[in-house]
């Protein structure tokens, strides 16, 4: 797990501005006071002051808080996150927002679980079809050489 550490020389920040970027939006929330999200080697934390830091998100829900607000909730397929400055930016494909963590829980699995499937089917379809036409190129290259 990773803990929020403040940069030498540098007052401490008493709050994270965060920036989300999907394809089709975009949101800046001011006043963050924290932020929790997972990646590969599991769940961190992110503090006002945190060093320069950047990783892939996985699939999944992150959340955050603003000032002395509920938790906000962030559904992603995943994301690249990319912190300096006490400003933390998000780049996803989609990502939803919810307060409500068993609706927010709902939306994840039925839209973005659909979705991903629905993606690595076109994957397997395009692998499929990249397979199927290599083949056959390598079937007329073999015939032409029989030609000659």
């Amino acid at each position: 797990m990773l803990y929020a550490r403040h940069d030498e020389g540098r007052g401490a920040m008493t709050t994270i501005a965060l920036n989300l970027w999907a394809a089709t939006s975009h949101a800046r929330f001011e006043g963050v006071q924290s932020f929790v999200g997972e990646d590969e080697s599991g769940s961190f934390g992110i503090l006002p002051g945190h060093h320069r830091f950047m990783t892939s998100l996985t699939f999944g829900l992150a959340r955050f808080r603003c000032d002395e607000s509920n938790w906000q909730f962030l559904a992603l397929p995943g994301g690249l996150l990319y912190f300096v400055d006490d400003e933390l930016t998000i780049n996803t494909r989609r990502y939803l927002l919810d307060t409500d963590y068993e609706r927010i829980s709902s939306a994840l699995s039925e839209h973005l679980l659909a979705e991903e499937e629905k993606l690595r089917s076109l994957k397997e379809s395009l692998h499929r079809m990249e397979e199927e036409m290599l083949r056959r190129l390598w079937e007329m290259r073999r015939g032409g050489e029989k030609g000659l």
